[in-house]
């Protein structure tokens, strides 16, 4: 019998991707052109037919790419989780949200496990690499996937591999980006370290168990939520003392060690860094320990969005006018520079405290035409032009898109909020307020 490492050393595995998103299209893009035929599996039959006809909608994928290994027949996508039994190794890269209580929801993760269940076999690896609290590949997959009669480490492997996708990032995309994997036992480590092995040109780091690898995503995300809430919560206090606070930054940046830049905003967003420390602050609660730290830029960030609304309205006070009225025209959607995504982004809890505050608000963002939220789809404007900006009464900068003119923004804007420091380069400070 030929075994499950000979398979991925020879690239005849059968490789399998659950969930299609920013982190599952990417990984069987670069499966299916290191020469293994993959199988992507979503329940939107929308993201499947579009994968099946080579019609890219994920910023990090090269177009040419996906139409070529689709073309050539190494890449197909289906809503058939009958097809599982035909993979060798499937990775599960689904959603992990939080709940209307800021709770974990693991349903995809849970539902994915149960639907390979019927069609696992021997010499199969699993691999997950969605985001999750320290212990779920361990406490919450393998029983499930032992319920196919089949033992973890014997008859089947099982890992957790972080995902690591930042969005946007020119320069480390999924195939050049470290790969942290622990599996259950050293040789599920194993396995899944040849997989990747096989795929990324980057160091695979092993550790010892998936609980580590799992801490260890919560730690990257944390050790950043926790630094941008101190540099959120000093710009407020900076802002009070009439201080300048991204020079501070800049001037602090120039020590060669010691030091790592963090700059403010209006919030955080994305899919990770806003969900994962409630993550392992409810985690933590299971063992009587209180995240206190954790939980303090948790909330100083959190507030970000309200606090640029009350910024905004002391702005336009000194202009003489009411917030409850005003037409204030908000510059990026997204949730970080030059992508398309905008989940969880600030801009949306800026747009909402807005307009409970009865401003009449217009947004323009050169990448997101459109979005979705609480149920409502709401479009933006189609082009930034000089009418648009001299109508506002307020444009507040959200996204520093590096495609939009802020020299033209400022020629025509009555007065500028800039919660990113978007127009550093302009000499007039006249109208402009930094966060």
């Amino acid at each position: 019998m030929v075994t499950l490492k000979e398979k991925l050393i020879n690239k005849t595995a059968v490789l399998g991707v659950i969930g299609l998103g920013y982190v599952g299209l990417p990984l069987a893009v670069e499966k299916a052109k290191a020469g293994y035929q993959t199988i992507g599996f979503d329940i939107q039959e929308s993201k499947v037919n579009m994968v099946n006809a080579g019609l890219n909608y994920i910023g990090d994928v090269v177009n040419e790419d996906l139409k070529d290994i689709v073309n050539s027949g190494y890449l197909k996508a289906t809503t058939d989780f009958a097809q599982v039994a035909k993979a060798d190794c499937v990775c599960i890269c689904v959603p992990t949200p939080l709940d209307k209580n800021k709770q974990p929801d693991i349903s995809f993760v849970k539902n994915s496990a149960q639907n390979i269940v019927p069609y696992m076999h021997k010499e199969m690896l699993i691999v997950l690499e969605s985001t999750t609290y320290p212990g779920t590949t361990e406490e919450l997959l393998k029983p499930i996937l032992e319920t196919s009669g089949l033992i973890c480490g014997v008859d089947f492997y099982l890992a957790f591999s972080p995902e690591r996708v930042d969005p946007g990032n020119l320069l480390y995309k999924t195939k050049n980006t470290p790969k942290v994997v622990g599996g259950i036992t050293e040789k599920c480590t194993d396995i899944a370290s040849t997989l990747y092995e096989s795929i990324l040109e980057a160091p695979i780091h092993k550790v010892s168990s998936p609980a580590i690898a799992e801490m260890e995503k919560i730690l990257e995300n944390t050790y950043r939520n926790v630094n941008i809430g101190l540099v959120n919560e000093l710009s407020i206090l900076c802002n009070k003392m009439g201080i300048n606070f991204w020079e501070v930054v800049d001037a602090a940046k120039s020590k060669p060690y010691g030091f790592q830049a963090f700059y403010p905003g209006p919030g955080i967003g994305g899919h990770c860094i806003p969900l994962d420390p409630y993550y392992l602050s409810w985690k933590a609660k299971e063992f009587g320990f209180h995240t206190s730290m954790i939980e303090a830029s948790m909330m100083i960030n959190d507030r970000m969005p309200e606090y640029c609304v009350e910024r905004a309205s002391r702005i336009l006070n000194k202009w003489k006018k009411a917030i409850n009225g005003s037409t204030i025209l908000v510059l990026g959607i997204a949730y970080k520079q030059d992508i398309d995504d905008y989940r969880e982004s600030p801009a949306l809890r800026v747009i909402d405290e807005l307009e409970k505050e009865g401003a009449i608000v217009r947004f323009f963002d050169p990448f997101v035409p459109m979005y979705q939220h609480q149920g409502i789809i709401k479009s933006g404007e189609p082009a930034l032009t000089d009418e648009l900006i001299r109508n506002a009464d307020l444009v507040i900068i959200t996204t520093n898109h590096s495609t939009v003119n802020y020299s033209f923004v400022h020629q025509h804007a009555k007065v500028v909020f800039d919660t990113k420091n978007a127009m550093k380069e302009i000499e007039s400070r006249g109208k402009i307020e930094l966060l």
